[in-house]
């Protein structure tokens, strides 16, 4: 007996040794996902096991540490995975030094909503992936409210402004739209909502990339025509901490409340909501994650096909789960019912970055004040945009 597992041994040994006959393939996908976020994206990785026979492990760090470790790993020519979620810039700049395998050919622009992949490319080239993300879409509202009191969705910049003028004289609501605030980023949210309509994505980009002034007749427009109107109306509540006015909002103080996807879970029935973009509509701020390939893997091939799957099928699956929205183009009837709405916002418009988060820095926080200070003396709209220009410069 002990004679024939010794051949045995030998035989597969010398079989492992044949051209050709390789080791188990295991791939291992790293992000900062745990507790219900890890459990919805676990189903994602186990079809891509069941599609292509390669086993993935799923390990835990949070981008944070990544930063630390990555680098030290990346000079020793190692790493500690083989697709690595991590900071869109964090990916372009370890692709600029030969850190990063290149995507371009693996995955189509024209099967992803406009710009999605624009974050992860270097002179044309692609060096990641996209997945799924949180997206900025416009005004929520609740459907029962709306039914309860005739109300419809604006088609037009006149049909919204109707629509404010109509809320505001409905008994018991205190304003047409709940204005959000924390440090000042709900207030940013709306204006850089008001940017991309009326102003365009372009502008976007050109503030962003300091371009553009924020004294620039294009942009000063959007403030003295579209957002102090409604201000100086009355139509807009004094910035209230944002959570506190999610619960406002909700109980029918307020008609409004421009946020965020993630409010379908933090409301009692997330089938009651509805939510609508500002009329022409052409961007909308949407962060997705984003993830690579380490030109240190061991398996290139299987890596580059896991990261094409995530990016693609792997969406489909994930927003199946609710809570998701997806950047690649998947069937709406895909997502349950009260993510369907705000995946159909995102057709035939651009994917843009969240302005003053991009920015970050002085200009950030100035940001956030200067827009508190406009939302209750909207009168002072000039010295709000030549404060902005200045820190800007």
């Amino acid at each position: 007996m002990k004679r024939k597992m010794i051949v045995l041994l030998i035989l597969a040994l010398a079989i492992c040794s044949l051209p050709g006959a390789t080791a188990e393939k295991k791939l291992t996908v790293i992000s900062g996902w745990s507790g219900p976020e890890m459990d919805a994206f676990m189903p994602v990785l186990k079809a891509f096991e069941k599609e292509t026979g390669i086993r993935v492990d799923y390990q835990i760090y949070r981008a944070e540490d990544l930063a630390v470790l990555l680098p030290a790993q990346f000079n020793a020519k190692t790493t500690p995975g083989d697709v690595i979620y991590m900071w869109s810039w964090f990916i372009t700049k370890h692709a600029k030094d030969g850190h990063v395998l290149e995507m371009t050919g693996s995955l189509k622009d024209a099967d992803f909503i406009p710009g999605a992949l624009d974050a992860v490319k270097v002179d044309n080239k692609l060096w990641g992936g996209v997945y799924t993300g949180k997206v900025k879409p416009g005004f929520w509202y609740r459907k029962s409210f709306f039914k309860k009191h005739g109300l419809s969705e604006p088609k037009t910049w006149d049909e919204f402004v109707a629509l404010c003028a109509k809320l505001q004289k409905i008994s018991g609501v205190k304003a047409p739209i709940a204005s959000g605030n924390g440090v000042g980023w709900p207030l940013s949210d709306i204006t850089e909502h008001f940017i991309a309509t009326y102003a365009g994505p372009q502008v976007t980009y050109g503030l962003i990339d300091k371009k553009v002034k924020w004294t620039d007749p294009v942009v000063k427009s959007v403030f003295t025509d579209r957002i102090v109107p409604l201000l100086k109306a009355g139509y807009f509540s004094e910035p209230i901490e944002w959570t506190m006015a999610l619960d406002l909002w909700w109980r029918g103080d307020y008609g409004l409340y421009f946020m965020g996807s993630w409010i379908t879970g933090m409301v009692d029935n997330p089938d009651d909501l509805g939510v609508f973009s500002l009329p022409g509509c052409e961007g909308i701020v949407f962060a997705p994650d984003y993830a690579f390939v380490p030109a240190y893997t061991k398996y290139p091939a299987e890596a580059r096909k896991l990261l094409a799957f995530l990016s693609t099928k792997g969406q489909e699956i994930q927003v199946s789960t609710g809570g998701h929205i997806a950047t690649y183009k998947v069937p709406l009837n895909a997502y349950p019912p009260v993510d369907r709405g705000v995946a159909s916002l995102l057709k035939g418009v651009v994917a843009l970055p969240d302005l003053d988060d991009t920015i970050g820095g002085e200009w950030q926080a100035a940001f956030w004040d200067q827009l508190k200070l406009l939302w209750v003396s909207p009168g002072r709209v000039n010295e709000v945009l030549e404060n902005l220009q200045r820190k800007a410069n």
